[in-house]
């Protein structure tokens, strides 16, 4: 029995839209609810958000798309002036009538011509009979526009005294969107990120013809279980399942194993898939790079490209701040008298390396250290004296930017910032050579 299911729309093109959108069936039969048929009025805004790669973009383009309901699809990043947005909106609309003839390029320089030449682009049978849909992607970046743009957006409807529905994308809710003054408040749907189990059977389509479904099956299993904690990312695992698949199947094409040995299969992808740990989300070199570093069978230290921020440059002080930050963060503040004064006095140390002994601070992760530690661990460890100018308070700027420090807090606390190192002992080490 179908999951999808409207009277006004065709089975078939139904059926179709339920296996081009799986694990969506909810969503989409609550947007084919609120648009109705289509010579009805819909709502008059849809605010659809969700999660980056939560199928926002995809569900509305092939809705839209498989039931051949009238509809423009604007990037509001490509389009990022309001002069451009509202342009595009027009020439697509354009080459949706049929009777509208290709005319020139007219410029719209504010809402109120745009109000009119969206009445004349509409002013054919064709779309006057039914629903016209203007979804605006990304529609987050509506805010750096003008004030009025998006109140009128939502009222276009009431503008234009048109059939006309905006649907608005965005990845945040909906309360950053709404101005101090008030506007009309859109319908909001949202769209949760895709469980383990959703990800399973949306992988598993793509399955290769010459290898059995079970068999593809499995592998995603598997790559699920080392990436899932780590990355939920529809389009990342598309790309990591794509790129690993061939290493999997090495025994299977070699005769060393069959298609239900899994612990062989396990065993081959394993080191392999640790090695992909490390590139998530970082697109440090092309595929084929990778495909021919697995065919050479490299240890993950000897790759070259998948470590790239193991090298990166940094100014000469900004490297001793580093090693200072991550002492900082991982040594205990009673050690810091025995590892950075000449004539610290007598320390018990049984005491000391009894409690050391009993977890590891690497284990435990990084402190947050106060700015006046790290600038004294950092006076310590240089050989010439730093005088603490605005340059070096600069440089710890910089570091936060890049990421390999963190704030913990807020600038303006009475107490000063604090902050934690983000970097691994081995880009510590890399730097200290």
């Amino acid at each position: 029995m179908p999951n999808i299911e409207h009277p006004a729309y065709p089975a078939d093109a139904l059926l179709q839209l339920e296996s081009l959108v799986p694990c969506r069936e909810s969503q989409v039969s609550m947007l084919l609810s609120i648009f109705g048929e289509r010579q009805q009025f819909s709502f008059p805004s849809i605010f659809i958000y969700g999660h980056t790669s939560s199928g926002k973009t995809y569900v509305m383009q092939t809705l839209l798309t498989t039931l051949q309901l009238p509809h423009v699809f604007v990037n509001c990043v490509e389009y990022f002036t309001s002069r451009l947005l509202l342009e595009e909106i027009l020439i697509q609309l354009q080459s949706c009538s049929s009777e509208t003839e290709q005319t020139s390029h007219v410029p719209c320089d504010n809402f109120n011509d745009f109000v009119r030449l969206f009445k004349q682009a509409v002013a054919s049978q064709e779309l006057q009979d039914q629903t016209l849909y203007i979804v605006l992607d990304r529609a987050e970046q509506l805010r750096e526009m003008e004030a009025n743009i998006l109140p009128a957006f939502l009222r276009l409807q009431e503008l234009t005294d048109r059939n006309v529905t905006v649907v608005l994308l965005s990845e945040i809710v909906w309360e950053p969107f709404r101005p101090s003054t008030g506007c009309f408040e859109p319908f909001t749907l949202y769209f949760p990120d895709y469980s383990i189990g959703h990800l399973q059977k949306i992988l598993s389509q793509n399955h290769p013809p010459v290898y059995s479904a079970d068999f593809y099956a499995a592998y995603i299993n598997i790559l699920l279980g080392v990436f899932y904690m780590v990355c939920r990312d529809l389009k990342e695992l598309q790309h990591l399942a794509v790129l690993n698949f061939s290493k999997y199947c090495e025994p299977v094409v070699s005769g060393e194993a069959n298609e239900r040995d899994t612990r062989k299969l396990w065993k081959n992808i394993e080191p392999h898939l640790k090695k992909a740990m490390q590139t998530v989300y970082l697109r440090e070199i092309s595929s084929s790079q990778w495909e021919r570093l697995q065919r050479e069978d490299g240890e993950p230290g000897q790759l070259k490209g998948l470590s790239a921020h193991t090298h990166v440059e940094l100014p000469y002080y900004s490297k001793f701040l580093l090693i200072a930050a991550y002492l900082a963060s991982y040594n205990p503040v009673r050690t810091d008298k025995r590892f950075f004064l000449k004539h610290h006095g007598k320390i018990r140390k049984t005491n000391f390396m009894k409690k050391h002994e009993k977890t590891s601070n690497h284990l435990l992760g990084p402190k947050p250290f106060p700015l006046d530690r790290l600038l004294a661990i950092l006076y310590s460890i240089v050989d010439n004296r730093v005088a603490p100018t605005a340059n070096i308070f600069s440089q710890i700027t910089s570091l936060v930017t890049l990421q390999l420090l963190t704030m913990v807090g807020h600038n303006d606390q009475l107490d000063g910032p604090r902050y934690k190192c983000t970097v691994s002992l081995d880009f510590i080490r890399a730097i200290a050579r």
